[in-house]
């Protein structure tokens, strides 16, 4: 029976939207009636795959093994041949909903080479010698900081912001100014410059000049001035949350990105980012590795981070899905990563019944809008499905959804197409 539903794990984060604000929580409520959702807790994330800190439930009690994890590892041909070979008989993937109400840390995940050494050199703080590519497509209007801006705007961040100059100071700051019209490698080299200094600066130093910006932006904005040309809002929100963290600085050296309900953002190795609002469906490699420098109250690395972040700088942080040639209601988000990728189906109400298409993977099917009942030559009696509900594929399955309720679907899936 290669088909079945999945009841999944929520973490509690402390950043998470609270209640049914988080859309985790309601998910979560629409799928089990037996769900109390408690508004004085944040619902940050949902974990949807076989991690062993949040391994799923089989929701079929014909099933002897009780979680998705240990049922792959005694049926291991169920994740598909290439897949079962290549990841050694594991679920290469962790698909989950995220719903942020706080700011996540500045972070960058490591290449599997720089995973490996972090591993062995600090197993408390990088639990895996695994890389951690990852990618989020928006649910609701989701706000990040993404890679390094364009050095131009940074430039003028830098002249418009003297609390961020009298942080990295003159010489890096000119050196900076100077690299605009050379080759990437002398502005890369400018900007790593730059960046190091800035999140090297004394704590205490930090915290004076932060209050100095905050104190000006406050005066301002009660004074009426729109404060927009130095991101004045997004800094306060910040600085609210995190007082006195350098983290607060970053705003202006990264891309900060709203996207609307399904844009996404790709985050390789060594690309430096922060969730900051939203909700998002996330899919990456599973690994549990991150290398933070700021807006945590988490463990700090600031000079791993210096060091391995790819300092190139770059407008465009979108990432495109294209559009299946098989399939009419069909996008696809399709990283340049082994590990996974994600679909995305969005059926009109006035279909009857709608074919998954067959992948020669184990994928994990979320429903986010719409009822739907499933059924599979393999499943002995149809699945019914609503809004939060998931359900794992086997590899090769063909699963057939016939609408309960003229209502439009919306469905995310995520495979690993090699």
């Amino acid at each position: 029976m290669p088909v079945f539903p999945l009841s999944c794990a929520v973490q509690h984060y402390a950043w998470g939207k609270m209640g049914s604000n988080s859309e985790v929580a309601r998910l979560l409520a629409s799928s089990d009636p037996q769900a109390r959702i408690s508004e004085d807790k944040p619902y940050a994330e949902l974990w949807m795959g076989s991690h062993p800190r949040g391994d799923a439930k089989i929701l079929d009690n014909r099933i002897s093994q009780k979680t998705l994890g240990q049922w792959i590892s005694e049926n291991q041909d169920c994740l598909g041949s290439k897949v079962k070979d290549t990841f050694n008989g594991k679920l290469p993937f962790l698909f989950k909903v995220l719903s942020v109400e706080t700011a996540l840390s500045i972070q960058a995940h490591p290449n599997k080479e720089l995973a490996e050494k972090l591993h062995l050199q600090a197993p408390q703080h990088y639990p895996d010698a695994n890389h951690k590519p990852e990618m989020a497509i928006a649910l609701t209007s989701f706000q990040g900081l993404c890679g390094f801006r364009p050095v131009e705007e940074i430039v003028t961040f830098l002249t418009k912001v003297p609390e961020l100059r009298f942080l990295i100071g003159d010489n890096a700051t000119a050196q900076l100014k100077g690299s605009t019209s050379s080759d990437s490698q002398v502005a890369a080299s400018a900007l790593q410059s730059c960046f190091s200094h800035l999140m090297k600066s004394e704590k205490n130093v930090v915290v004076e000049q932060l209050s100095l910006l905050v104190k000006r932006i406050s005066q301002q904005a009660a004074a009426g001035n729109n404060m927009e040309d130095i991101c004045g809002e997004l800094l306060l929100q910040l600085h609210q949350q995190y007082p006195g963290d350098i983290g607060c600085f970053a705003i202006y050296f990264l891309n900060l990105l709203t996207l609307k309900p399904g844009e996404a953002m790709f985050l390789e190795a060594n690309v430096p980012h922060a969730y900051l609002k939203g909700d998002c469906v996330e899919c990456m490699a599973c690994s549990d590795n991150t290398v933070r420098a700021g807006l945590t109250p988490k463990f700090i690395d600031v000079p791993t981070l210096c060091e391995m972040l790819s300092y190139i700088p770059s407008k465009d942080r979108l990432f495109l899905p294209t559009r299946s040639q098989e399939d009419p209601y069909l996008s696809v988000y399709d990283p340049p990563v082994p590990d996974f990728t994600v679909m995305k189906m969005e059926v009109p109400g006035s279909i009857t019944e709608y074919k998954v298409l067959a992948v020669d993977s184990a994928s994990i099917l979320l429903v986010v809008q719409g009822r739907v009942t499933a059924s599979s030559p393999t499943a002995q009696t149809p699945i019914p499905l609503q809004r939060g509900g998931v359900l794992f594929i086997g590899a090769n399955e063909s699963v057939s959804l016939k609408l309960t309720v003229p209502e439009d679907l919306l469905l995310f899936r995520a495979c690993c197409l090699l």
